[in-house]
């Protein structure tokens, strides 16, 4: 493993221990050359994945990524990283086991939903808002009757 701090690839594991959902190996690592000590994570991966862009384009599948845009969505919910943690690697093991080593954009955004729509409806509205391209409000009044299991978003007048 290459030194973050000075590239020399001469470094030495100091101590490792799985994560508590024993699925990804922490380690903590000390270089050789100029004593800097950093972590490493380590985690079993099936096979390479390539997202097929919507305009076509190739592009190997990037977990960071994912993380990144899950963070945007669940941005000052109650949600503790531990849950999306676990919710990502879900999702990765989702796609590796799927007998495919292409997978298009739309069908990993869709595998995102289902799983943010267990996890927390905001986000879930969030992330549906981007990944479907949102241009008004009824768009928005759909995937909210979608949450809410009805067909009529409205609100219901009282009678007097």
């Amino acid at each position: 493993m290459r030194c973050p701090s000075c590239n020399s690839l001469d470094t030495q594991v100091k101590d490792s221990r799985p994560t508590e959902d024993s699925a990804v190996i922490r380690r903590r690592r000390v270089c050789m050359a100029c004593n800097f000590r950093f972590t490493t994570f380590e985690r079993v991966q099936l096979r390479e994945l390539t997202v097929i862009k919507r305009n076509g384009r190739r592009v190997p599948f990037d977990r960071d990524k994912l993380v990144r845009s899950l963070q945007i969505s669940l941005r000052k919910r109650p949600v503790e990283p531990e849950r999306v943690e676990k919710m990502v690697s879900a999702i990765v093991r989702e796609l590796e086991s799927g007998g495919e080593s292409e997978i298009s954009s739309e069908t990993i955004g869709e595998i995102v939903m289902e799983h943010l729509r267990q996890l927390d409806d905001v986000a879930y509205v969030r992330f549906a808002s981007v990944y479907r391209n949102f241009r008004e409000a009824k768009d928005f009044e759909a995937v909210l009757g979608e949450l809410s299991g009805d067909d009529d978003t409205r609100p219901v007048s009282l009678r007097k």
